[in-house]
């Protein structure tokens, strides 16, 4: 179809602009109601850039008529052609017949992939699929800019010919293949039936023009199909094009220098092909006052024009509705949005809108928006892949060799509920997880998850066996479709759904009913539905997960209804048009405010020169272009974050241009200080809203139990507990609170401890009194018996068990160079102390006693950790070998006569240079027994007493360094002085 020739003569007298800050569809609105009858306008045909603009503008027509009806005029979306909408009501012999529909996304993006993978050296089909996207994003980019494939091959010089033949064999793909595919498949790419729809609207409009009026507005001609229609709009008669925010100030010089980043690049050039100049573009409607508009653009003029440009006498006046507040970070920043979009809601009939390209400044506003229960509507949305039902579908995709994390998200998933009562589902899964998974090692998946719970000895009432069979044959069609070394695509998405359809089934409902319900479910059972009808690809079983995160990447879902009527959350796109009240520019850092942009990984910019396509810069026009429109609005706050991630920011160039101009004038710092004030009030308020503090004093929790309920029984290493961390004693004794179990088991120091203690005293009881020939050997072999659960583990097998072997090196020379003595290894020992009210047990687990052939004891204490120094052993701080020790001296450990102790020692075990060290526990170990026998019993005493308190922590300086109860006594808290970091 032949393209528009460029026009003999002007057209730019049918050609007006609507500034920024006037409202865009509601001057629009006004114009259309004060030039034309109501007869014209119900024959006029109204093109806009997008649908959301169409519905903007039927609005404005409510609020400008005060409600009263009339015929509307025909308004179509120029980006999202259709040609029922656009060409079959004025040319009804004109559609189906001679453009093929347009394919989805969907199935270009999998027929993409299917030829990438044919190529045989791709690493998979979720990596192929991305490589479709980049593949599909090229095919837009050139068929937007109407430039040929063909040209491809003569773009690059010599000295790069061996990169850029293996780059256009890949893209062959799109050269060569990809036309015949669509050929065959009797579709066409959304971008060229895009162009050929308005290039065959322009050919017949050329051939006979519309009867009643046309009106183009909204448009800035970005791209070329569009600026064609524009241009044909201008030549007609009764034909009017109304571009937003034209500034008809810049000068001849600026004209010259005018850049693809600057954000009237665009319209200039538009206005060039016209053959009309910016003082000739008239306004659509007289604008009230343009100063903030005029002064923003006089800001941006071009760096080659802008050096000596100083803020104009009076013009801060301008700046009398904006305001500046910077924020430490984003959280700190979308609760100061959230707050000024929840003040505007108490002026009756203000509207607000957030505008950020930030999709995470997006949702984290609208979350802090809950707190006072306002849902807003979010033009952008949510990811499918971050929704509800996404979530669940994802999770069930890996869940066939699923560890044991990811398991227990899909079975807490709100959607789970495995054919029973959601609520009994859910007691199960909690049993489930602290009986069967957490500290246990499983294999992974469901069938895992069975084996596992078919050796468990409490379940007397079989319920978790029944749940893991039930989940075991729920997945295994499932897995034995995933298992296959290469299957459709539409195979393991149906066994896919079913899965997920059973899991998500109650007792109740069905799990159709619960998975696909409400605007999220619908979505994802679109994309099922459309994954179903397009995919023919085949991939291995395995690929399955990783290839649907690709798939779905990309796919929104947008609220329908149930949000806020005057409070919004727009897009760069959806804002161009649309007016507020409030307009909060968020997020207004570089790489937002313009978006970052990512390497082209086909073309450097040099060939994408050549090749004809636009360069970067074109969208930071588009971008600066927004920026002027959002910051003439009646009333704007712009915001941003001064560090994000931990890093710090630059502001958005445009907002440092502002600022600079500012600070060039008297009048423009005190703008500057100004907004600074402004800030200040804002932050604080969000300081106090979002408090850390706790609402009581910070100090640390105690707690004063019923004496009857103060422990009875504690061990010598308890003992120590209560001293640097009485809470902790409360809160296991009184409270009866256990740490649970990791999730997933992985071992650490205290597993490494516990197989070292254990193979010790297995080689000790073996070998009695006297050591034989061989005991290095049969200790290694116990050795090897007690590692033998984690050796398949590297980091056991390359770290501990290397270690193990020259502790036990050290151990067996250790005990070589000992005196005669009997061995007593892990005994077991209590003692009965009196107190006033009720006795107390005393008990304790000593590692070693050794009965001296001259008399007495020495006790051993192993540690394979830190080892207790002098000086708190001599202080009572650590009284676990004393107490020991007294309880030896009063006969406490069954088995070993009562008697004195004459040596208290740790062995520091390491396996290290050296393997092992010997290290006396303090002073005369008889010494150290009574006093620590007489300390203990004063602390009984002590806590005996009804007033005494179970204190988090008294002396911080002796606090322990590890403890299961840190998150109870709210550390952080109290020890920061109220949520400092």
């Amino acid at each position: 179809m032949p393209r528009p020739t460029q026009p003999e003569t002007p057209l730019a007298a049918n050609v007006y602009t609507i500034a920024g800050g006037e409202g865009f569809v509601d001057t629009l609105a006004r114009g259309i109601l004060r030039r034309y009858d109501s007869a014209a306008i119900a024959d006029m045909r109204i093109l806009l850039p997008t649908r959301r603009a169409c519905r903007a503008l039927g609005e404005a027509f409510l609020r400008v008529t005060g409600g009263a009806p009339m015929l509307l005029p025909s308004m179509s979306p120029i980006g999202e052609i259709d040609e029922d909408e656009f060409l079959a009501a004025e040319f009804p012999g004109f559609g189906a017949a001679e453009l093929p529909p347009a394919i989805s996304p969907l199935r270009r993006g999998l027929l993409l992939a299917q030829m990438v993978m044919a190529r045989g050296d791709t690493p998979g089909p979720a990596h192929a699929a991305r490589l479709a996207r980049g593949l599909a994003r090229l095919l837009d980019e050139a068929q937007t800019a109407r430039v040929s494939f063909s040209d491809l091959e003569n773009i690059v010089p010599d000295q790069y010919a061996e990169h850029w033949q293996q780059t256009l064999s890949f893209l062959r793909i799109v050269t060569e293949h990809w036309p015949s595919i669509l050929q065959e498949q009797g579709g066409a790419d959304h971008a060229d039936r895009r162009n050929r729809l308005i290039e065959a609207q322009i050919a017949r409009w050329n051939e006979r023009p519309p009867g009643g009026p046309v009106i183009a507005a909204g448009s800035t001609g970005s791209l070329p199909a569009t600026a064609d229609l524009l241009v044909c709009v201008a030549a007609m008669q009764n034909g009017a094009v109304v571009l937003p925010g034209l500034d008809r100030s810049l000068d001849r010089a600026s004209l010259e220098a005018l850049e693809h980043s600057h954000s009237q690049f665009g319209m200039v050039r538009l206005l060039d092909r016209m053959g009309g100049g910016l003082a000739e573009i008239p306004d659509w409607e007289a604008a009230a006052s343009l100063d903030r508009f005029e002064l923003v653009n006089y800001a941006l003029r071009p760096a080659a024009t802008a050096a000596g440009f100083a803020l104009p006498e009076g013009a801060s006046r301008a700046f009398d509705g904006v305001r500046l507040i910077e924020c430490p970070g984003p959280q700190q920043e979308a609760l100061v949005i959230a707050l000024l979009l929840r003040e505007a809601v108490e002026t009756p009939e203000k509207t607000a809108a957030l505008v950020t390209p930030d999709r995470r400044l997006a949702r984290r506003v609208a979350a802090e928006l809950q707190r006072w229960d306002v849902e807003i509507d979010d033009s952008g949305g949510i990811p499918l892949a971050d929704s509800s039902p996404g979530i669940f579908l994802r999770l069930a995709a890996g869940a066939i060799d699923a560890g044991p994390v990811a398991l227990l998200a899909l079975l807490k998933h709100p959607l789970a509920a495995g054919a029973r009562d959601p609520r009994e589902f859910r007691r199960l899964v909690r049993l489930l997880e602290r009986a069967a998974i957490r500290g246990r090692r499983m294999q992974p998946g469901f069938a895992g998850l069975r084996e596992t719970v078919e050796t468990l000895e409490k379940d007397p009432s079989g319920e978790l066996v029944d749940l893991s069979r039930w989940l075991a044959d729920a997945i295994a069609p499932f897995a034995e479709a995933a298992d296959a070394e290469e299957v459709e695509v539409r195979v393991l998405l149906e066994a896919h759904v079913a899965f997920a359809e059973a899991l998500a089934s109650s007792d109740s409902r069905t799990g159709a009913e619960r998975l696909w319900a409400d605007e999220e479910g619908a979505r994802a059972a679109e994309f099922v539905d459309d994954l179903r009808a397009e995919s023919t690809l085949r991939i291995a079983g395995p690929e399955w997960p990783a290839l649907l995160e690709v798939l779905m990447e990309g796919i929104v879902v947008r609220p329908v209804y149930g949000r806020h009527p005057r409070l919004n959350i727009w897009g760069l796109l959806e804002a161009r048009l649309q007016r507020a009240d409030l307009v909060v520019m968020g997020g207004l850092n570089e790489g937002a405010w313009p978006p970052e942009s990512s390497p082209d990984p086909w073309m450097s910019r040099p060939m994408r020169a050549a090749f004809g396509l636009p360069p970067p810069e074109r969208r930071i026009g588009l971008t600066a272009h927004d920026f002027v429109q959002g910051f003439s609005a009646p009333e704007v706050v712009m915001t941003r974050s001064t560090r994000v991630d931990g890093s710090p920011t630059v502001p958005a160039r445009w907002l440092a241009r502002i600022e600079t101009l500012l600070s060039s004038a008297e009048e423009g710092r005190a703008v500057l200080a100004r907004w600074n004030g402004a800030r200040d009030k804002w932050l604080r308020l969000q300081a106090e809203l979002d408090q850390r503090e706790p609402k009581l004093a910070p100090e640390p929790p105690a707690a004063r139990p019923p004496v009857p309920a103060r422990p009875a029984r504690l061990s010598v290493t308890e003992i120590e507990t209560l001293q640097r961390d009485p809470y902790a004693v409360y809160a296991r004794r009184v409270l009866g609170l256990r740490r649970l179990d990791p999730v997933v088991f992985a071992p650490g120091p205290a597993e490494r401890g516990t197989i070292v203690h254990d193979a010790i005293d297995r080689f000790l009881k073996e070998v009695e009194d006297d050591l034989p020939d061989d005991a290095l050997e049969r200790f290694l072999e116990i050795g090897r018996e007690e590692f033998a659960p984690l050796i398949d583990r590297p980091g056991v097998r390359a770290f501990w068990w290397p270690r193990f072997e020259r502790i036990a090196r050290w151990i067996v020379d250790q005990e070589n160079g000992l005196a005669s003595r009997a061995r007593h290894a892990e005994v077991e020992g209590n003692l009965v102390i009196a107190r006033s009210g009720a006795p107390f047990e005393l008990s304790g687990r000593a590692d070693r006693i050794d009965a001296l052939a001259g008399g007495g004891y020495a006790i051993i204490d192993y540690k394979t950790g830190a080892v207790p120094s002098k000086r708190d052993v001599d202080a009572g701080l650590a009284p676990q070998l004393p107490l020991e020790a007294a309880m030896v001296a009063r006969g406490a450990f069954e088995g070993i006569p009562a008697g004195p102790v004459a040596e208290l020692s740790y062995w520091r075990l390491t396996g290290g240079d050296p393997a092992g060290e010997v290290r006396d526990a303090g002073g005369d170990p008889r010494q150290l027994a009574e006093d620590a026998f007489e300390g203990v019993k004063a602390l009984l005493e002590y806590y005996q007493r009804p007033e005494t308190e179970y204190r988090a922590r008294p002396d911080p300086e002796k606090a322990p360094r590890y403890s299961d109860y840190e998150h109870l006594e709210r550390i952080q808290e109290w020890t920061a002085g109220g949520g400092g970091e």
